[in-house]
């Protein structure tokens, strides 16, 4: 089968930050394919990464008593995935108030089908870690992730 590089995928937008994630038997349910908690702890994971990649740490956060919290999950279970399978998995800011809320979008492609088999939408909330409280953005954030919001049309 030709694989297709990641740039050659068919993504929802333009521009994703994607890695792949190889599927093994460690989060295959009793269904016999990729558990629902699976999909929720990668993409927090690759939310991270993507953070990370635009120059904010879990560490600049702590520092600065501030962080995005998730207000909400909106997930979509399309197909499901198998042990071996491999699954390249793409995140985008989609909206970012500059304020106190930013949005991400997430859509992962099996592989071996070429097909979309989840998609997800992620509000976020930034928060004083110190308190959970509703803070506003710091400049680091407006500066990092305002400019990182992918055209969602």
């Amino acid at each position: 089968m030709n694989t297709l590089s990641l740039d050659e995928l068919n993504w929802r937008y333009a521009s994703p930050f994607v890695f792949d994630w190889h599927i093994d038997d460690g989060v295959i349910d009793h269904y016999g394919h990729v558990n629902n908690v699976a999909y929720i702890s990668k993409i927090e994971e690759l939310a991270w990464a993507h953070s990370n990649a635009l120059g904010l740490t879990i560490e600049q956060y702590q520092a600065i008593d501030r962080g995005m919290a998730i207000k909400r999950h909106e997930v979509d279970y399309l197909l499901p995935c198998h042990d071996q399978q491999t699954i390249a998995c793409a995140t985008w800011i989609v909206a970012c108030d500059k304020r106190l809320s930013l949005a991400r979008e997430f859509e992962f492609i099996c592989r071996q089908r070429q097909r979309v088999v989840f998609a997800a939408r992620t509000e976020f909330v930034c928060i004083a870690l110190s308190s959970g409280a509703p803070k506003r953005m710091p400049d680091i954030f407006k500066n990092t992730y305002g400019p990182a919001v992918v055209d969602a049309k």
